[in-house]
């Protein structure tokens, strides 16, 4: 029977058998294989002196351990069984090794990403709430509940505001380049109203500035050039017009800004005001006034882009020595067709600036500029529909109701820099940012909340491709803010879908939710390592 003991030890061994871990084993694994080594040849050495003092003959051994044949097969059985076990568990450990590592080395070249990050029930009951928001009933009840859990803070709080704090904010360089170019700009605005004053050409506004950088964020793939809009009046005895250019989608319309000529009789008789261009000869136009807008800068009776993209350079460049900051600030001007781009340099400091004009819509926050669509724009006369003021002033709204901490403009820079490579475009987290900022109370913006607001933003953006539709922002948007003014007829159109590509093309559309997969992914990673 001192065979059984040396069974036992040799299954338990075989069993209990360290398991390779990686490519190779390390120096703990070695040493304790070799003191589990040193353990086995003892007891096989103990076991062999009992079986020499107990075995006075091999007859008498060996036909004691025939006649235990039964013993012998269960013996062989287990011995099996304990390989079998053995080589299944390694080629467990083996797989999920491989997981592991296709886990870390995620990236744009995979085909479909299986792996899901769970969210916190917090995010599954707020899709729930802008489910019902969407839907056009909003829920009160328990919203102070909720908003008590926020402030009582949670794994995940902790985790938002452990990367809150690291992510890389540029918001000084920002708010130093755009109080650069917009003391800049009020300054060539006072000369340009005086250089224009006594001819007919437009009259340039204030200027307005556009962008990610005046809303205070920057994305990855941002150029570095501060843009701003400079609106054109018409000048005295001149009306524009804006007619439709283009039968093409709403959202990239194009106008032709169609320059009439007015009476101005009645003002000739108040007081000395230029003469009426309808009501007078051309011979005494031409002696006792300069000429017509429809003249110099028209062409077929419409405003040309390129054309006053020339005469407003020049007038930039005429109007640099009147203003303060020629004397500290070195000037390039950059050739552009049209707009007006100029480099600032001041000892290691330097600025880009591209000045856009445009004509305003009536009385509305929407403009006509000369900056082309994404559509390429052919026609001297086409100026391109833009929303970027109201978009600029929906930024300001919301500066002024959160609190000093920007969250929202933090959210944008996570997904447009630190979570980029994604394959959504910064223009779409920016619809998809404003449209979270309508939804959810302004309250819940604060920096404990950073990780619940952007597993809302995912949310939405997860929506929005299942139903192939991402609302345009501005357009009959009817939670914009009272102090963004729109046309009448754009309240009440449809909301172009910014997801028709997605819905025409089903690749796209696939491919599309394979980036969402990646991007839910490492979100969920970068938050956990927070």
């Amino acid at each position: 029977m001192a065979l059984l003991p040396m069974i036992f030890v040799l299954v338990q061994s075989l069993i209990q058998y360290p398991q390779p871990a990686g490519d190779g084993l390390d120096e703990a694994t070695h040493r304790r294989m070799e003191e589990r080594q040193e353990l086995l040849d003892h007891v096989m050495a103990r076991l062999l002196q009992e079986l020499e003092e107990q075995d006075k003959g091999g007859g008498a051994v060996l036909s004691g351990a025939l006649q235990q044949w039964p013993f012998w097969v269960v013996a062989g059985v287990l011995l099996l069984v304990a390989l079998w076990f053995t080589c299944r568990r390694r080629s467990g450990e083996a797989s999920n090794n491989d997981v592991r590592e296709g886990e870390d080395s995620v990236d744009g070249r995979e085909e479909c990403m299986e792996v899901k990050v769970q969210e916190s029930s917090d995010a599954s009951e707020q899709r729930s709430r802008e489910k019902e928001d969407h839907d056009g009933g909003k829920r009160e009840s328990g919203s102070d509940g909720m908003e008590e859990r926020e402030k009582t803070g949670y794994a995940g709080n902790e985790q938002g505001i452990l990367l809150v704090d690291r992510i890389e904010w540029p918001v000084e360089d920002l708010e130093r380049g755009c109080s650069v170019i917009a003391e800049l700009m009020e300054s060539l605005t006072r000369v340009f109203v005086d250089s224009v004053s006594n001819s007919f050409y437009p009259v340039p506004q204030e200027a307005i500035g556009v962008g990610s950088a005046f809303e205070g964020w920057s994305p990855r793939d941002w150029d570095g050039v501060y843009r701003v809009l400079v609106p054109l009046n018409p000048p005295p005895g001149h009306a524009f017009h804006l007619e439709p250019n283009s039968a093409g989608q709403v959202a990239d319309r194009t106008f032709n800004v169609r320059v009439e000529l007015v009476c101005t009789c009645e003002k000739e008789q108040v007081e000395e005001k230029p003469l009426c261009f309808l009501h007078h000869s051309r011979e005494e136009l031409r002696r006792k006034q300069k000429r017509s807008l429809l003249e110099t800068l028209c062409t077929s009776s419409y405003l040309d882009v390129e054309k006053t993209s020339r005469w407003f350079c020049h007038l930039v460049r005429s109007s640099w020595l009147q203003v303060p900051q020629w004397h500290s600030w070195y000037v390039v001007f950059q050739p552009c067709s049209r707009s007006c781009r100029l480099e600032l340099s001041k000892g290691r400091e330097s600025l880009a600036v591209e000045m856009l004009f445009g004509v305003r819509r009536g009385d509305s926050d929407i403009f006509v500029v000369s900056q082309p669509t994404k559509a390429a724009i052919t026609a001297s006369t086409a100026w391109a529909e833009t929303y970027a003021v109201a978009e600029a002033k929906f930024f300001r709204h919301i500066a002024r109701q959160l609190p000093c901490e920007s969250l929202h403009l933090k959210c944008l820079q996570l997904f447009t820099c630190i979570l980029r490579g994604t394959g959504f475009s910064s223009s779409t987290w920016k619809t998809v940012v404003m449209h979270v900022l309508t939804t959810v109370p302004l309250s819940r913006w604060h920096r404990r909340a950073f990780a619940r607001r952007l597993w809302d933003i995912m949310a939405y953006l997860d929506r929005c491709l299942q139903l192939t539709h991402l609302r345009h922002f501005v357009l009959g948007n009817e939670r914009l803010p009272a102090e963004i003014s729109l046309p009448p007829a754009m309240r009440g159109v449809v909301p172009p879908n910014l997801f028709e590509h997605l819905a025409r093309d089903p690749a796209a559309h696939r491919e599309a939710r394979q980036a969402y997969g990646r991007l839910r992914f490492r979100l969920g990673v970068l938050l956990s390592s927070h």
